[in-house]
């Protein structure tokens, strides 16, 4: 089959359009950066229409780069930032409000409401930790306090999309509304197991079904551009993946126990792990990967927050920056940071941390702290997030990682790279295509059409570009990661103003959960008694202290004895 594959990144920095040919290789490229906006501390929004803008006139100068006609694109592959909430009018096609990006922390009340056991029956169900990040959080934050949206379910005109079904739906003219489940995941609404959305989840967040995408596979034709708003012609839109799953995938991470890292705005570590899903462990979530055919693919998630946004930062924010492709220069120009620290906690800090309260902070300054060594703690915090959530995973999945797979815009530095096997301790891998998701939905969309005939040949078409190896001693890898621990934890208890002003408070909340018998018998059963010996000293029944003492430790939220021990001590019940 002649002709090329358009390939459409919609990220959070912005709209990135691209041109890949029958070798996977970028024929052209082309990015139309999207403002964000920030209205209140924690909130983070786009506008819809100006993501729609900016993603047609990145297509117009990708055609224009690469020299060709719109009759020579054969399929179209999307993929897109993952959660990032649209609200809009089926009726008038036009949004209701920005869209609310990933980041935004406005529905923290929405998962702080949630019970212990909401919480585990959310965890149960979707393999995903609840945190504002995911849609249906900002969906009920929506259905709550937005008095449009609220008119606009009332008579029946609403309708929900992440990125992708939003682009879809303009790239149809209206005519699709539809999403992949690597996307639906995302919006903490699809059951893991059925890999359909599931009732309990759409009751307990308050989210109509009617207002949701059709759900489909990653690669089959959902639809077709409407001439009127693509050039003229018809070109099926053929492949729709989330970013993240996207660049496992062109990263050709297929088989079970391969790994990549993406930093883009943020950093994400994906595990592939086939068809088996696991439970959350230290923040980090099974999600789905991809749908092809009748398999479904999951992995194992890891990410920060802010990674690349950092350095967008010292640009926007410090001025420190002229552009952001200075950051490397800039750091360069001193050999270390002189035991600076940048903790880039902006929106909080996510996995394996989750503190949401933490903000972002400087450690170590002096007086001879340049803006380099800022900057270079700045790249180097990257670096540091990886590490900690490539050991999480390799926690929650019990596997030992003897190299990484890198990708995303961050990829394309070497000094960045080379510490990241540094501070790794092995060896990081850089493909020659370092645009992983736009290749991940590239492949998606030819394979739906026969572009490519089959996984094995997309897979064979990667190719290593630099391997970095690890060049710091052992000890001096401890040294500094220790320092950066230090670093996460002062973070924590500086945002963290209930750490410092109401602990008191939050240990007397915990208590209060529990009935004053129910406090004796966890107090006396942490403190070695036997439950014979005790139902003795408070002269009731054995099987009434049996059930006082499950229902304690159901509230506490703990399973077995050394968790209440450490838990009783906490609370100042017991001696340590």
């Amino acid at each position: 089959m002649d002709g090329y594959i358009l390939s459409i990144d919609q990220g959070t920095s912005g709209s990135k359009a691209l041109i890949f040919d029958h070798k996977g290789e970028i024929v052209a490229s082309s990015f139309h950066e999207v403002a964000q906006y920030y209205p209140h501390e924690g909130w983070v929004e786009q506008d819809a229409n100006e993501i729609w803008l900016k993603t047609m006139e990145a297509v117009a100068e990708v055609l224009k780069n690469a020299r060709i006609l719109p009759e020579d694109i054969k399929a179209i592959g999307i993929s897109n930032q993952r959660c990032t909430s649209v609200v809009w009018n089926k009726v008038t096609g036009e949004p209701i409000g920005r869209a609310i990006i990933w980041q935004d922390r406005r529905s923290q009340s929405v998962c702080d409401r949630l019970s212990m056991e909401d919480r585990a029956q959310i965890e149960k169900l979707t393999g995903l930790v609840t945190i504002p990040n995911l849609s249906c959080t900002k969906l009920q934050w929506l259905v709550e306090e937005d008095r449009v949206v609220q008119k606009a379910i009332a008579s029946n005109e609403l309708l929900f999309g992440t990125i992708d079904s939003w682009l879809i739906w303009k790239f149809s003219g209206g005519a699709v509304h539809a999403t992949d489940r690597s996307n639906a995941c995302g919006t903490g609404l699809l059951n893991a197991l059925t890999q359909e959305y599931d009732d309990w989840l759409l009751n307990k967040f308050k989210v109509p079904a009617q207002i949701l995408p059709e759900l489909k596979s990653s690669s089959e034709i959902y639809g077709y551009t409407e001439p009127k708003k693509f050039f003229g012609i018809k070109v099926p839109i053929s492949g729709c993946i989330g970013d993240q799953p996207a660049a496992v995938f062109g990263q050709a991470c297929i088989k079970p126990g391969m790994i990549k890292n993406t930093y883009g705005t943020g950093s994400f570590m994906i595990l592939n792990t086939g068809n088996r899903h696991f439970m959350p462990f230290q923040g980090a979530g099974t999600m789905t990967l991809w749908n092809l055919g009748d398999k479904t693919v999951f992995g194992i998630e890891g990410y920060a927050n802010i990674s690349g946004a950092v350095i967008q930062w010292l640009r926007d924010g410090l001025g420190i920056l002229g552009d952001i492709n200075e950051a490397d220069g800039l750091a360069m120009q001193v050999t270390d940071t002189q035991g600076v620290y940048f903790v880039p906690a902006l929106v909080g800090l996510s996995s394996p941390h989750h503190s949401p309260n933490a903000r972002g902070t400087i450690f170590g300054i002096n007086l001879a702290t340049t803006k380099s060594h800022i900057t270079r703690a700045a790249v180097e915090s990257m670096a540091y997030q990886t590490r900690d959530f490539l050991e999480s995973i390799e926690k929650m999945s019990d596997i030992k990682f003897y190299s990484l797979r890198v990708d995303g815009g961050g990829a394309r530095s070497d000094f960045l790279m080379q510490f990241q096997a540094d501070i790794l301790g092995i060896p990081v891998e850089r493909p020659a295509v370092v645009e992983a998701s736009a290749l991940g939905a590239a492949y998606m969309a030819g394979l739906a059409i026969g572009y490519w005939q089959s996984v094995d040949e997309v897979v064979s078409l990667w190719k290593l570009e630099t391997r970095f190896e690890p060049r710091m001693s052992s000890s001096r890898r401890a040294e500094l990661y220790d320092g950066w621990l230090e670093a996460i934890e002062a973070a924590e208890e500086w945002g963290d103003k209930k750490a410092r002003a109401s602990k008191k408070q939050r240990e007397d909340n915990r208590l209060n959960r529990l009935s004053p018998r129910e406090r004796e018998v966890i107090k006396y059963f942490a403190s070695g008694k036997s439950m014979r010996d005790i139902a003795a000293q408070l002269y009731t029944s054995l099987k009434t202290v049996e059930k006082q003492r499950r229902d304690a430790m159901r509230k506490l939220g703990v399973e077995n004895l050394t968790s209440l021990i450490q838990v009783c001590i906490e609370l100042n019940l017991i001696d340590k």
